[in-house]
């Protein structure tokens, strides 16, 4: 069964490279071999899933390319792969004939494909190496447009957000292998002595919660939503974002070995949950409301990996994937009918656009984790491990479950409010980009089962998990009881702005200020230094890098001009002297043998004399 998983992984990232590389000349293609690609690889995901297939090959010496599917890895594979499938569906009717489709499916594809070995990979290294390649091409699609400079902008600081977060995988990998060098398996990091370990720890944890954009990182989602709508779709419902929560999931041994680890994901998922619900509910702007949404939505899976509920938080991603690419594909095929994202501008527009409505209905109520749809009942599966690890952890997850129900019914309460003297003629939905709509929404109903046993034992049997908490009767009706309420309380209050100070309203619409924090802390600091240190390499290093070279030019004038002389006239004092001295040892030799004996009888005179007298 190992070509099954070779070719899971190989099939989307051939297939999005060549298309990637072909240009413009396979547009026309591009669309019907990318869905064909992501119903092959949908296939190859599910046979993956159940045969859990490995596979080996030498990458670097002592660190092989090991690649895997199990429990986890499996229910993500085929998240992935269905999402994809979806969002690429929508998007035959989202791009035109005069988009550049090829460049388009390619990256999804390419993206897909890194995310895929994102889940699958065994070892360190070549975890990283996926998550690299899905960071640029995410920076590539957020920047699909990259012609108009404000959304490359966005996606320069999303791509740099996180980048700056994925540092973290490589203090992980450099610990790992300061500890013990070796194929750095994922599985044995636990293992690993300190104080190496908490490096590790802190690593992963850092990188995870950046790719996630949990906090301090979220604001980089926001500024994301500059790509389009399926690119959003697909990167922030059931890839790249929830790569993090996967990988915390995945190493919560690590979290419980290192003593502190599980506490900070949970308090860190928990904070983003509340903090980023109450941004979601100041927003006006449906994708920037999907955005904040988002990172809410994932604060439960990483404060399930905190508590230990595997499977909860393996329910809240499938869940949520579903869920919110519905909403993102919803917010899409509105903003290319209406012309905006603005809730306040799409007043009616499901009035207008009924089936769309209804799908939308369908995907809000589930964020809001209203009976009997999926993310209500997943919420309560993971919630339930908070309760063990502490009240106070449940009471903030619970908190959090409110305000997805206020942000959540704030967007009904825009789309079926009766439109103020709007036209609506003129504004049509392609009936192909309803069908995926629908499969999503159906699927935000069909997988409420999985949440409830006898479904639910059997996913964490699948899942390898060992015991898991299980939810009481009372606490699905509390949960319940409470977003019914918020629910009800958001629709009553209707589209009204909230009596909250104009500083309080601003803060929640910028996200907190983080990005300008970010810029305040990290941006401004780093920019004045790379001033500072060019403004001394003009001025200093420059000046007297200037000054050598003067110095030594003049230096070599005045060589030229004393020593060289000095020398020359050595030489030729050496050379005058020399043919002197040559013309006096010349004049012996005149020939004649008298003359030579004569000369001998002297030479040997005067050494006989100068042996006398040394003796």
């Amino acid at each position: 069964m190992s070509l099954v998983l070779w070719a899971l992984v190989a099939l989307p990232l051939t297939a999005g490279v060549a298309l990637a590389l072909a240009g413009r000349a396979a547009d026309r293609w591009a669309p019907g071999i990318a869905v064909v690609v992501a119903v092959a690889s949908l296939a190859l995901a599910v046979t993956a899933a159940v045969r859990h297939p490995a596979v080996e090959a030498p990458l670097l010496e002592g660190l092989p390319l090991r690649l895997a599917v199990d429990g986890l890895s499996g229910a993500l594979v085929v998240t992935v792969t269905a999402i994809t499938l979806a969002v690429l569906l929508f998007s035959l009717a989202e791009f035109g004939a005069d988009a550049a489709r090829a460049r388009f499916f390619g990256l999804m594809l390419l993206f897909a494909g890194s995310m895929l070995v994102t889940v699958t990979a065994t070892t360190l290294p070549v975890l990283l190496m996926a998550w690299e390649a899905m960071g640029a091409t995410s920076w590539a699609l957020i920047g699909y447009w990259w012609r108009e400079p404000e959304r490359t902008a966005a996606a320069d600081t999303a791509f740099l957000t996180t980048r700056t977060a994925d540092l973290g995988l490589y203090l992980a990998a450099g610990a790992a292998l300061a500890a013990v060098p070796g194929p750095l398996a994922l599985d044995g990091l636990a293992r690993t002595a300190e104080p190496w370990l908490s490096f590790v720890t802190a690593g992963l944890l850092v990188a995870a919660l950046g790719k996630s954009a949990q906090l301090p990182f979220s604001f980089w989602l926001s500024r994301a939503m500059q790509g389009p709508s399926p690119v959003s779709a697909l990167l922030h419902s059931a890839a790249m974002v929830v790569a993090g929560a996967y990988l915390l999931l995945r190493m919560r041994p690590l979290l419980d070995a290192s003593g502190w680890g599980a506490s900070a994901a949970s308090w860190v998922g928990a904070a983003t949950a509340v903090a980023l619900g109450l941004v979601a509910v100041a927003q006006s702007d449906f994708k920037q409301l999907l955005a904040a949404s988002t990172c809410a939505q994932i604060g439960f899976m990483v404060l399930a990996a905190g508590a230990g509920a595997t499977t909860g938080g393996a329910l809240q991603l499938m869940a949520h994937a579903v869920a919110k690419s519905l909403l993102f594909l919803v917010a899409g095929a509105w903003l290319t009918a209406w012309g905006t994202q603005q809730l306040p501008a799409l007043r009616g527009a499901a009035r207008s656009h009924r089936a769309v409505g209804v799908l939308c209905t369908v995907g809000a109520l589930s964020l809001a984790g209203l009976p009997p749809l999926s993310l209500w009942a997943a919420k309560d599966v993971l919630l339930a491990g908070a309760l063990e690890d502490s009240p106070w952890l449940y009471a903030a997850g619970l908190a959090a479950a409110v305000l997805s129900a206020v942000y959540s019914v704030k967007i009904l309460r825009f789309v079926w409010g009766r439109p103020e003297q709007r036209a609506t003629g003129g504004r049509r939905i392609p009936g192909g980009a309803v069908v995926p709509l629908a499969l999503l929404a159906a699927a935000c109903v069909a997988l409420t089962p999985v949440a409830f046993p006898p479904v639910r034992d059997a996913l964490t049997r699948y899942l390898d998990t060992g015991p898991q908490p299980s939810p009481h009767v009372w606490e699905f009706a509390l949960s319940s009881a409470l977003a019914l309420a918020a629910a009800a309380a958001a629709w009553t209050w209707g589209t009204r702005p909230l009596p909250l100070p104009f500083r309080v309203k601003r803060l929640g619409r910028e996200w907190l200020g983080l990005e300008h924090a970010a810029h305040v802390l990290l941006v401004s600091p780093a920019l004045a230094a790379a001033r500072a240190a060019a403004t001394f390499d003009d001025r200093v290093l420059d000046r007297a890098a200037e000054a050598a070279a003067q110095g030594a030019v003049g230096f070599a004038r005045w060589t030229n001009q004393f020593v060289e002389r000095a020398i020359d006239g050595a030489v030729q004092g050496v050379a005058t002297a020399a043919r002197r001295l040559g013309g006096w040892a010349r004049r012996p030799q005149t020939g004649q043998l008298h003359q030579y004996l004569a000369q001998a009888v002297a030479a040997f005179s005067v050494l006989a004399v100068v042996l006398v007298l040394v003796r």
